[in-house]
């Protein structure tokens, strides 16, 4: 099924509708904490502070949206019954961490604080690049619907956080062009099957 066929089908049914922004929830808070644990102690700068504390405001804004379609107090946590495609939600950004640090120390030989550095500009570029496609089709099938959900804020938000990553990416590398592109690569087969799992799950 096409991304916006599984949307559809998501946003019809209320029930399901909930654990997708459930699971949306939980994966914005999974990069608020990935970007967190990526910080050096100390070398902390404003970019990185403002893009880890606006993750986990969208994890806090997708769960509150909850409420527009169901009990938010029924998905009150991100145990698997509450979420969509649970095993390939929580495995996708961990994966991509993985691959995207095999592959920094394999062309870079990167390690320790440069390697998580890296890795934070990578997948995070990766992941706002995809957020750039998957939060618009998302909004244009709730306009759609006539949904009361709405992705507007996250998607003038996640537009920012691009621009700030290539920003950060220029600094890193002259090169970050061709490691983006590998880093889109991985996690566009991660993403397929991610889309894929939930499309089988709603079945």
């Amino acid at each position: 099924m096409k991304l916006q066929e599984i949307l559809g089908k998501v946003v019809s049914d209320n029930a399901i509708h909930a654990r997708f922004l459930n699971t949306l929830s939980l994966m914005e808070n999974t990069g608020a904490r990935k970007i967190s644990a990526s910080e050096h102690k100390r070398k902390v700068s404003y970019i990185v502070l403002k893009h880890a504390a606006e993750e986990a405001r969208h994890a806090f804004y997708l769960k509150k949206q909850i409420q527009k379609v169901a009990q938010i107090d029924d998905y009150a946590t991100y145990d698997d019954e509450f979420l969509i495609a649970p095993f390939a939600s929580y495995s996708y950004l961990n994966l991509l961490d993985l691959q995207v640090c095999k592959y920094l120390k394999a062309t870079l030989q990167l390690s320790g604080v440069e390697l998580k550095y890296a890795a934070y500009l990578l997948v995070t570029y990766a992941i706002e690049v995809r957020a750039d496609e998957l939060y618009p089709v998302y909004q244009e099938v709730l306009e759609q619907a006539k949904s009361k959900v709405n992705m507007k804020s996250i998607i003038v938000e996640e537009e920012g956080h691009l621009a700030e990553m290539i920003t950060q990416l220029k600094e890193f590398s002259s090169n970050w062009e061709e490691h983006a592109t590998v880093a889109c690569q991985l996690e566009g087969k991660l993403f397929n099957q991610w889309i894929e799992s939930v499309g089988q799950s709603i079945n």
